[in-house]
């Protein structure tokens, strides 16, 4: 029989459509699945239960007359705990947001999803205020990898990645600072997009400015696209969103890569130390585009680590987000957010635009290597998932997540699209991802590549060690979840 928890959003809408899968049998499942899994991982906040079985009730009416509101009617997603949803707290992994609310407002991207009737089953849990790499936070604990749960899943959205991992739902929105999607969704071997800036419209504003950006995570290509042009509309509500798409993400998957100029840059230059079996796994997928029709190079960006612009603009974004608690709050924060946050209040105006100086020359730069080369192609982390608990990984000499995070962070600065797919496993079987970036506005780029080597099965999720996690053992420190 067919697991239910397995089938991606595409089949899943295709089984509607035909009257073979019913929305309340699919979410009753992923409910299932998620409660079963939450022990061992520790993905979940709060899941929404009999509320999300009622809304697939209500889909499941709409496809019985013909009349789907759009193609994820019925289809569960999970939504990070960093993006407002109406009706239940977005506590942002921290004890310093007050439960009570009011919470009368969806996020842009998750009022498109309300509209087109997909059934919200649960809030996924992040880093606090989305500041790290790894999703632990001083609210929920630790999120693990569903690969080995002595690992981290990554973050800021380790708690999204991983439930799609598992199958505790097919489709996850979340929120990209610096690799917050990319990297969890590199980590637990799913695919995880960082749209253009301002493609998906981000309400309200995140005091990480134009870092800042909402993507999908999804187990292919396809799904990604398709959560894509659900949420990739304006949103009077966001100044910086840009206007419509000018097509269907879903429907340009189809081109292939066939005739595009790609550049494999496999350490930026010299810049990145890449753990040898990231370097092989990618190195391999990467063979597999030339094989597919794409002209492939190695060429190098024309920029240094810009990593002190960057810390500079996210110590100040972070800075801002705790100035309006109030000093007795900002005692509560996790103690490395708190140190952050010091650095970014002692910052001058003066430092500030010179990073923001900076940004804009990467930009340039990277706006001028496109005209070159469609795709850029790195290693997404250039190291795999390392012990859960830990902001580094122990004796790399980083003291901060952003020594190991080369590949992703630059990105941010600039607002390029990027993508990251899951190309295969190290000797310990733990996942490494492929980041494809392309110039802005190009969205569909870095899809259609990633669509072309999971068809062509040179790409995809690596399969789970024993079955879903949590039927195995528990962990002391899983989050309680809400009803």
């Amino acid at each position: 029989m067919t697991d239910l928890t397995e089938l991606t959003a595409v089949r899943l809408a295709d089984g509607y459509r035909t009257g073979a899968l019913g929305p309340v049998e699919v979410t009753r499942a992923v409910l299932e699945r998620a409660g079963r899994v939450q022990p061992e991982v520790n993905a979940f906040v709060r899941l929404f239960g009999e509320e999300a079985v009622a809304r697939a009730g209500e889909s499941q009416e709409r496809w019985r007359r013909g009349e789907p509101r759009g193609p994820l009617d019925g289809v569960p997603v999970t939504v990070g705990d960093l993006l407002p949803v109406r009706g239940h707290p977005t506590l942002r992994g921290s004890r310093t947001v007050a439960p009570e609310g009011p919470w009368d407002e969806d996020a842009p991207a998750v009022a498109r999803l309300r509209e087109q009737g997909a059934v919200l089953v649960g809030k996924t849990t992040t880093s606090e205020y989305g500041w790290k790499a790894v999703a632990d936070s001083p609210l929920t604990g630790v999120t693990r990898n569903p690969y080995d749960t002595s690992r981290t899943a990554g973050g800021s959205e380790g708690g999204a990645a991983a439930a799609v991992a598992l199958g505790a739902g097919p489709l996850a929105l979340g929120t990209d600072g610096g690799g917050g999607v990319r990297v969890p969704a590199a980590f637990c071997g799913v695919l995880g997009m960082k749209p253009t800036y301002g493609r998906v419209p981000l309400y309200p504003a995140s005091p990480f400015g134009a870092l800042a950006h909402v993507g999908p995570l999804a187990r292919d290509a396809a799904d990604a696209a398709l959560l894509l042009d659900v949420v990739g509309v304006p949103d009077a509500r966001d100044g910086s969103a840009l206007g419509p798409a000018p097509g269907s993400f879903a429907g340009a998957l189809a081109q292939g890569v066939r005739g595009l100029r790609v550049a494999y840059s496999p350490t930026l230059g010299g810049q990145v130390a890449v753990d040898p079996a990231v370097a092989t796994a990618v190195r391999r997928a990467v063979e597999g585009l030339a094989g597919l029709g794409a002209w492939v190079v190695e060429a190098d960006p024309d920029f240094a680590d810009p990593v002190a612009a960057f810390e500079t603009l996210w110590s100040c974004g972070a800075a801002r987000a705790a100035q309006r608690l109030g000093a007795a709050r900002r005692e509560e924060l996790e103690p490395a957010l708190r140190e952050l946050c010091r650095q970014g209040a002692g910052r001058s105006a003066l430092d500030y635009l010179a990073a923001v100086d900076v940004r804009r020359e990467l930009g340039r730069r990277m706006g001028l290597f496109h005209e070159t080369y469609d795709l850029l192609v790195t290693p997404t982390v250039p190291v795999t998932a390392f012990a859960a608990g830990a902001e580094v990984p122990r004796g790399s000499g980083h003291r901060r997540w952003t020594g190991w995070t080369p590949f992703t962070y630059p990105f941010n600065l600039t607002g390029q699209p990027a993508v990251t797919v899951p190309v295969g496993t190290d000797e310990a079987g733990l996942p490494v991802g492929l980041h494809l970036v392309a110039a802005r506005h190009h969205d569909a780029l870095p899809l259609r590549a990633a669509h072309a080597l999971l068809t062509a099965g040179l790409a995809g999720p690596p399969p789970l060690p024993s079955g879903p996690a949590g039927e195995t053992r528990a962990t002391a420190d899983a989050a309680p979840i809400a009803g």
